[in-house]
């Protein structure tokens, strides 16, 4: 059995936990060994150690060592696919997406988003609220059963025009008995940049950003609704 004791911290991504493993590992190995050396020049030469005990925990050492380089390149393929991925949401800048959530961008005084109930609800009010949590837009919604599309203008109910940004969308559904129903929300925005963070992919829509796993459809953007500088 070879132990190599050479796991590197500074041959691994200094950010990744496969480094903080080996510093580790290599901390516990050197202590394990100076005692080690300790017990063998102070043991009693007609009743020597048992080398069993030490050599199967030399072997835990290398199993854990073998086990943190496997990690480290599992790492390194991680980030290698999440690249890869970012590199292809470049595709996606410039169209529109459709995402779960209620969270919505208002870009060049428009805002469009869904709600959505699977029964008749006897009382609905949308309501926007800003950054802040101020309600700057509140209007009664749809009653019916199914998906509804509502575009925003950006203007508050006294005319004043909103500025672009993230605002958040509100939808209180009530059926004939008072109940409330459950509303099932999706934002619609335009793709204007991609990143990546813990592994988890973003695209991002002006001021707000959604992960890939809550985009429900992508369209090519309408060219009227793109300024360009």
């Amino acid at each position: 059995m070879i132990l190599s004791g050479t796991t590197s911290s500074t041959d691994l991504d200094p950010n990744s936990k496969a480094a903080a493993d080996a510093t580790k590992l290599n901390e516990d190995l050197n202590r394990f060994l100076n005692l080690l050396v300790t017990q063998l020049k102070n043991q009693d030469p007609l009743d020597p150690m048992d080398s069993t005990e030490f050599t199967s925990q030399l072997v835990q050492f290398a199993s854990v060592e073998q086990q943190i380089n496997t990690n480290a390149n599992i790492e390194k393929m991680l980030t290698l696919q999440q690249a890869s991925q970012v590199a292809d949401m470049v595709n996606f800048i410039g169209t529109t997406v459709e995402a779960k959530g209620d969270e919505v961008p208002l870009d060049n005084g428009k805002a469009e988003f869904t709600y959505e109930f699977a029964s008749n609800a006897d009382d609905v009010t949308i309501t926007i609220r800003d950054a802040s949590g101020l309600t700057v837009f509140s209007q009664d919604g749809e009653t019916s059963s199914g998906k509804h599309t509502f575009t925003w203008d950006g203007k508050s109910a006294g005319g004043v025009q909103n500025t672009d940004g993230a605002y958040t969308v509100i939808v209180n559904a009530l059926d004939v008995q008072g109940k409330v129903l459950d509303v099932d929300q999706t934002i619609l925005g335009r793709v204007t940049g991609a990143g990546a963070e813990d592994g988890i992919v973003t695209l991002f829509l002006g001021d707000i950003s959604t992960s890939m796993e809550k985009v429900l459809s992508v369209k090519e953007s309408d060219p009227k609704t793109i300024t360009t500088p």
